[in-house]
């Protein structure tokens, strides 16, 4: 495991500046890296700064991708990857509007951050996620309340490639002891579920390789 996982990004990743927080960390990564599912930790802008090995598996076999690889920037990944979809069931309303909700939340606390910006410049060049981010995201949490916007506790369909998993469940954990989010940092783990449950719909790639098509808003006229 690395600070860079997925080893494609070339800028590196910032890590804590203090000695004590760069240990407690590399201490960390070994904690994350022996749990058997899927982890990762983030940081405010969804950087992945440290991923395990069961995480790279489940999105061992998405296609590249020159800004949107899971290992790399999860946001970027479920919000961008024509692949996401396809890993990620529920993907619209069990990952897309929930992470838009978080994202248009961390933009308003740091609305200077170059990244955060570069993303919103990101939706904001695709009319679909343009409108759902606009109009259909305060319909959306309207609906479903403030706490549909959180993924810890979430269950949601997957699919992983070891055809002994397949088609199958897992829960979203957020565990994030004190000294980690003192950081900045949040840790997700899928808690895969072993059996299997009936196959999601897949969602079809969508051309140009941005988001799958978000049906909480209508598709423009043709």
């Amino acid at each position: 495991m690395a600070y860079q996982a997925g080893g494609r990004r070339p800028a590196p990743r910032p890590v804590p500046e203090s000695l004590e927080a760069q240990a407690y960390l590399q201490d960390y990564a070994v904690l994350v890296d022996a749990v058997p599912f899927p982890s990762l930790v983030v940081d405010h802008r969804w950087d992945v700064v440290l991923a395990n090995d069961a995480f790279e598996t489940l999105f061992g076999e998405v296609a590249p991708h020159p800004t949107a690889m899971p290992g790399e920037n999860f946001l970027r990944f479920v919000l961008f990857h024509p692949d996401a979809g396809s890993v990620l069931g529920a993907h619209e309303s069990g990952w897309c509007l929930p992470l838009l909700a978080q994202f248009k939340a961390t933009l308003e606390r740091y609305g200077h951050d170059h990244e955060l910006q570069s993303i919103r410049r990101e939706i904001a060049q695709d009319p679909i996620m343009e409108a759902a981010y606009r109009h259909g995201l305060p319909h959306w949490l309207r609906a479903v309340g403030e706490a549909g916007a959180r993924l810890d506790g979430a269950v949601r369909p997957v699919r992983h490639p070891d055809p002994l998993l397949g088609d199958t469940e897992c829960r979203v954990v957020g565990e994030t002891p004190e000294c980690l989010g003192a950081m900045g940092y949040a840790r997700y783990t899928l808690v895969l579920r072993t059996a299997a449950r009936p196959a999601a719909p897949r969602r079809s790639r969508r051309p140009g390789g941005l988001g799958a098509h978000l049906t909480v808003v209508p598709a423009p006229d043709a």
